[in-house]
């Protein structure tokens, strides 16, 4: 990326569409409009829209009229002369305005270049930058909603006082290394270590916000996984609200996994129906049970479905017991018929939840579902809570944080100085990756890469 050129880019999505904006940004983004309109006298006021025609550069022929607008440095999105073109939205129209420009002299962006020029003339940090590009990818409420707290500047503004912090510990264990010949007195030592440990704990909570964050942004998956015949399949299709899965009284009838997503409170939940588990010859079935297996490994949530007309059976037992590994739901089936006893049911401990439902009627179906999106639900996003849902973030925090435990440790063996020191300035290095103080370039252009182009 070549800081000095002025670039252009289609800043919305290719096709057809009622309107297609052109940005430009860079020193000549007015001249090059200039050329555009055939106008060498355009001067139009910062931040105000204006109709004007468009000719083609050959024949001088009027190719469309665009609403264009001008943001003047350092008053713009990328902090430089920034020109927005609002053409009609046809892919050919749009082609021959961008190929005009590119013949006058400005360079095709490469994916993420004005983001990145608004990251180096302070436009935005590198989190609310990494922000805007979540908040064009959000699938979710939660991640729109989170996104936009992060493009406001929240993970900036949590980890200043991180940062003030850390630089508090690293003061006077300087001084101490520059000015006193002497090991530290033990109450200084002593007052470090309890600021450490108080640090770490704050960026561990910082760091293990991650899961739920990952959540709220990407999405759930559950599994649905019982004994053959208890109600699977229809359970599936209840939620699905149409018959996905095949239901017979046969036993063994799903021999692979299903899997569709539905919309809970804004949330995308994969829902996958596995084959029952049970001890089989069947090859088939053998090959269906692994798979379930597998689902159970990869599953956030797993719903584990009991028949309540049935006293629990030791291959229910089982398959609890190899769920509760994870997050799990105790599904009480068959709530409709006769035969349906609650103390059918396992012992479950305080952690987890028994919901008795009926596949066939769909009651207590929202009572699941609410249980199912409940830690997960926008509604319990309020404005104090914080979340980390960016991946580099969370590894980021976790380097920080070994690193900050790992001083903690050496400071209380007694150690130099030197040596607590070197994992101190480790941590706030880390920090500065997050916050793109210290991010290298080969990181930063990771980062960027992953935009797209135009924006």
């Amino acid at each position: 990326m070549q800081a000095a050129d002025t670039i252009v880019a289609l800043s919305t999505p290719p096709g057809r569409s009622g309107i297609g904006v052109i940005r430009i940004s860079g020193e000549s983004a007015l001249e090059l409009t200039r050329s555009l309109l055939n106008d060498l006298a355009f001067n139009p006021e910062p931040n105000r829209v204006v109709l004007r025609p468009i000719f083609e550069p050959d024949t001088r022929e009027i190719i469309d009229r665009a609403l264009v607008t001008y943001f003047k440095s350092p008053h713009s999105y990328t902090g430089e002369d920034v020109v927005e073109l609002s053409c009609h939205g046809s892919p050919p129209l749009l082609l021959r305005v961008l190929d005009s420009l590119l013949l006058y002299g400005a360079r095709a962006a490469d994916p993420g270049e004005f983001t990145m020029r608004a990251v180096a003339h302070g436009r935005l940090s590198l989190t609310q930058a990494e922000a805007v590009r979540d908040l064009i990818e959000a699938q979710t409420h939660a991640a729109v909603r989170l996104a936009a707290r992060q493009l406001g500047g929240e993970l900036s503004a949590r980890l200043q006082p991180v940062k003030d912090a850390l630089l508090e510990i690293i003061v006077p264990l300087e001084s101490s290394l520059e000015f006193v010949e002497d090991d530290l007195p033990a109450d200084i030592a002593r007052n470090i270590s309890e600021k450490l440990s108080t640090l770490s704990h704050q960026v561990d909570e910082m760091a293990d916000s991650f899961r739920r964050g990952r959540l709220l942004k990407e999405g759930l998956r559950v599994a649905l996984v019982g004994r053959p015949n208890v109600g699977k399949s229809s359970l599936f299709n209840k939620l699905l609200a149409s018959d996905r899965a095949i239901v017979t009284e046969i036993p063994g009838t799903t021999r692979d996994t299903i899997s569709e997503v539905i919309n809970l409170e804004g949330i995308p939940v994969l829902i996958t129906d596995t084959a029952g588990v049970r001890s089989s010859n069947d090859r088939i079935e053998q090959l269906g049970i692994e798979r379930t297996r597998r689902a159970i490994a990869d599953a956030d949530i797993i719903l584990v479905v009991i028949d309540g007309t049935q006293p629990l059976t030791p291959e229910d037992e089982k398959i609890i017991a190899e769920a509760t590994e994870g997050f799990c739901l105790i599904v009480l089936n068959k709530s409709d018929l006769e035969g349906f006893r609650i103390n059918n049911s396992p012992r479950t401990d305080e952690n987890q939840v028994l919901v008795p439902i009926s596949a066939k009627t769909g009651d207590g179906l929202n009572t699941l579902c609410a249980e199912i999106i409940k830690p997960f639900s926008v509604k319990h996003l309020d404005e104090s809570s914080f979340v980390i849902t960016n991946a580099r973030h969370f590894d980021l925090l976790r380097r920080m944080s070994d690193a900050l435990h790992s001083s903690g440790s050496l400071i209380q063996q007694g150690a130099s100085e030197e040596l607590v020191l070197a994992g101190l300035y480790e941590a706030l290095g880390f920090l500065g990756e997050i916050t793109g103080e210290t991010t290298s370039e080969a990181i930063l252009s990771q980062i960027f890469s992953t935009f797209c182009i135009g924006k």
